[in-house]
């Protein structure tokens, strides 16, 4: 059986297994489920878990191990935001190997700083629940290069949709101030460098613990993200009115949508006070504001993204150049 024919029964045995009681069932008759179905509901729940990597690795030959719990160093480089490991984010997990033990292993690699012998590279929630339950965990044992470790643990989240777009901007941003060069950050989130830049600049505008203080947001993308950077420059005191609006904010809550609405009905920072048309070869390629919030440039449309990455890239050093110039100035 092919591994995507094996994911559609699986998923059509949970939808018959969690699908409601048929009426013809007489209503004094008990809504209950074997022991038996649901053990094997849970394993099942666990096995869809499973991915490409996961066999890969598995086809290599690389060995699995019951690892003690508090042998096990998190990641220097945290994907997920706090919360995500809470036992109520955690307790269909828990359930699940509560019931029927941690069927899909994670990924560790050896360390040798001498803190503790391994280091998670993905499996964090399963990591999370024996800890809770007082299990060891099983994983993978596989050399890896800090490099190769933040592609799997990015790859991993990123082939399960286990990250929200939030996460992932801030994934890219923490892999950034590590060190990681471009190539590695694109590798890791599997997605093109002119996503990665924009992924950076949403969480290089709003501060990491506001972000955090908005949450996951599972529900809002990438073109509402955006829209709250574009009302974070346009705010007056953005900073503060995001946080005002989130200070009292009970569970459960669209803490995203209550920020953004704090952002669009404060009044906006002072107008541009001046804008310069860029010229290059004849052409108005865009503008360059001024304005109280900063400076900023936009390109036209007409301008291909490769020369947009192509500045970017060049910044770093033309700042330097601008730097040294004025030191002998």
């Amino acid at each position: 059986m092919s591994r995507k024919d094996s994911k559609g029964m699986f998923a059509n045995v949970l939808g018959q297994m969690q699908a409601p009681a048929s009426p013809t069932i007489p209503t004094s008759a008990p809504n209950s489920q074997s022991p038996h179905l649901k053990k094997v509901a849970d394993g099942i729940r666990q096995m869809q878990e499973r991915g490409e990597i996961l066999d890969r690795l598995l086809k290599e030959g690389d060995r699995i191990a019951e690892i003690d719990v508090d042998d096990i160093a998190q990641s220097a480089i945290q994907d997920r935001f706090e919360g995500a490991y809470d036992d109520s984010a955690m307790a269909e997990m828990l359930e699940s190997i509560k019931q029927q033990g941690q069927i899909v292993p994670g990924l560790v690699r050896p360390t040798s700083d001498g803190i503790k012998p391994f280091q998670i590279v993905y499996g964090r929630r399963r990591l999370a629940a024996a800890k809770v339950l007082g299990l060891k965990f099983r994983a993978i044992v596989k050399d890896l290069t800090d490099e190769q470790a933040i592609i799997y643990q990015g790859e991993e989240n990123t082939n399960r949709d286990d990250l929200t777009f939030i996460e992932k901007c801030s994934f890219a941003l923490a892999q950034q101030e590590a060190g990681f060069n471009r190539d590695i950050i694109c590798a890791s989130l599997s997605t093109g460098k002119s996503h990665i830049s924009e992924m950076i600049r949403i969480a290089t505008t709003v501060p990491g613990d506001v972000l955090r203080l908005i949450g996951r947001s599972p529900d809002t993308g990438r073109r509402r993200w955006m829209e709250f950077v574009e009302h974070w420059h346009q705010a007056d005191n953005a900073d503060g009115q995001v946080r005002a609006a989130l200070a009292y904010v009970k569970d459960g809550a669209d803490r995203f949508a209550l920020a953004l609405n704090a952002l669009k009905t404060q009044k906006v920072k002072q107008t541009v006070s001046s804008i310069r048309e860029i010229e290059a070869s004849g052409l108005i390629i865009g503008t360059l504001a001024h304005s109280k919030s900063g400076s900023k440039i936009n390109f036209n449309k007409s301008v291909p993204t490769d020369f947009a990455e192509f500045i970017s890239e060049q910044l770093p050093m033309l700042h330097a150049q601008y730097l040294k110039k004025n030191r002998k100035e």
